[in-house]
C-alpha cells in the first residue's frame, strides 16, 4: 500500500466548493501514474459523487487499487454525540445497506476497508456492530474494517482497539496535533492495527498559503473550521514553522507530510489533492527519506492546543 494515499473528500464537492470533475479525474489518474494505490472516500462525500468518480477511475485502470469508504451515522451527527447509543448511529441494517450502496457507487464487489464515519468508545462492547462487520466479511463485501475517529479524539478508540476486531483507525495527526502518539499509536503498533492519517495539512492550515484575510467560497466548511480569528492564528503558527524550511523540507506541505510519515505506526497519509500540481508535489515525497532527529525534536515544540468547531 502506498504511503501517500488520496483523500477523496474534496472531489465530492458539497462542503468543499470549487472542485471540477474533469480536474479531479485527471488528478486521480496522475496520482496512480506516480504509484499511488490507496484511495479513501465515503458515502456522504457529495452524496456518493466522490465514490462515483473513484469508481470511474478504478474501471479505467489496470493497477490494483486499494479503496476505503465510510458508513455515515444514521442520525447524521458528526461527531458522535455523547450519550447516544450504537443504534442511533450504526444499527445493523444501516451498516449493511450503506455498504451495498457504496459497492454500487464504486462498481466493485469488495471494499478493501469499510469504516464507521464516527465513533464513540462506549459502543465498543455492543455486539450489533461486531455481528454486522462479521457478516459483511463472510459475504466477501469487505476485506477489512476500520473506524474514522472523531476530530482530535484519538483516545476515543482504545476500547475498540482492545476488541481485536478493528483493522485500521483513521485519525487526525499533524504537526499541530501530535496527540495520537501518546496512547493510540503505541497500542496500534502492539496489535498490528493500521493507521490512516487524515488532515495532515490541517485542512490547509499547513499549506503555507493562508493569511488572516483568506476567503473561502460560500458553503465551504472551512468558513467554520477557520472561524473567528483562527486564520490569523494559523498564519502566525505557520510562519513560525516556515523558519525551519531548508534542505530537509523545501515547503511547508513537504515538512508536514514528512512529519506524519516519520512515525512507524503510520500506514498511509491521505492529503486532499484536487489538482495535478498538488498530486505531483505530494507523491514525490514518497522517497524513503527521513527527517533528522534534531528537526523532529524542534517540531515537537509546535503542537497547538485549540478549541475546535464540533458542528
Amino acid at each position: 500500500m502506498s504511503e501517500i494515499g488520496y483523500g477523496a473528500w474534496g472531489i465530492g464537492g458539497a462542503m468543499w466548493q470549487g472542485s471540477k470533475d474533469d480536474e479531479s479525474l485527471r488528478a486521480l489518474h496522475r496520482s496512480i501514474d506516480f504509484g499511488l494505490n490507496f484511495i479513501d472516500t465515503a458515502l456522504v462525500y457529495g452524496d456518493g459523487h466522490s465514490e462515483n468518480l473513484v469508481g470511474k477511475v478504478i474501471k479505467e485502470r489496470k493497477e490494483r487499487l486499494f479503496v476505503t469508504s465510510k458508513i455515515p451515522p444514521k442520525n447524521l451527527k458528526w461527531p458522535a454525540r455523547k450519550g447516544s447509543t450504537l443504534r442511533d448511529a450504526f444499527p445493523m441494517d444501516h451498516i449493511i445497506t450503506c455498504t451495498e450502496k457504496s459497492l454500487k457507487n464504486l462498481g466493485v464487489d469488495t471494499i478493501d476497508v469499510q469504516q464507521f464515519h464516527v465513533w464513540d468508545d462506549g459502543w465498543a462492547a455492543d455486539a450489533e456492530w461486531q455481528d454486522a462487520i462479521a457478516k459483511l466479511k463472510e459475504q466477501g463485501k469487505i476485506r477489512f474494517f476500520g473506524m474514522s475517529l472523531n476530530n482530535h479524539e484519538p483516545d476515543n478508540a482504545l476500547k475498540a482497539a482492545a476488541t481485536g476486531l478493528v483493522d485500521t483507525f483513521q485519525v487526525i495527526y499533524n504537526i499541530f496535533d501530535q496527540s495520537p502518539e501518546k496512547n493510540l499509536f503505541p497500542l496500534c503498533l502492539k496489535n498490528n492495527i493500521g493507521i490512516i492519517v487524515r488532515v495532515p495539512l490541517d485542512e490547509g492550515g499547513l499549506s503555507g498559503t493562508m493569511t488572516a484575510v483568506t476567503k473561502f467560497p460560500d458553503g465551504d466548511f472551512r468558513n467554520s473550521y477557520f472561524r473567528g480569528d483562527r486564520l490569523a492564528q494559523v498564519a502566525e503558527h505557520a510562519d513560525a514553522l516556515k523558519k525551519l524550511l531548508g534542505s530537509e523540507a523545501a515547503t511547508l506541505p513537504e515538512l508536514a507530510l514528512r512529519f506524519c510519515l516519520q512515525h512507524p505506526a503510520v500506514s498511509t497519509v491521505i492529503p486532499g489533492m484536487r489538482s495535478i500540481s498538488n498530486v505531483e508535489a505530494n507523491c514525490r515525497l514518497s522517497d524513503g527519506r527521513k527527517l533528522s532527529d534534531s528537526l523532529m525534536t524542534e517540531l515537537r515544540h509546535h503542537t497547538w492546543d485549540r478549541d475546535f468547531y464540533q458542528g
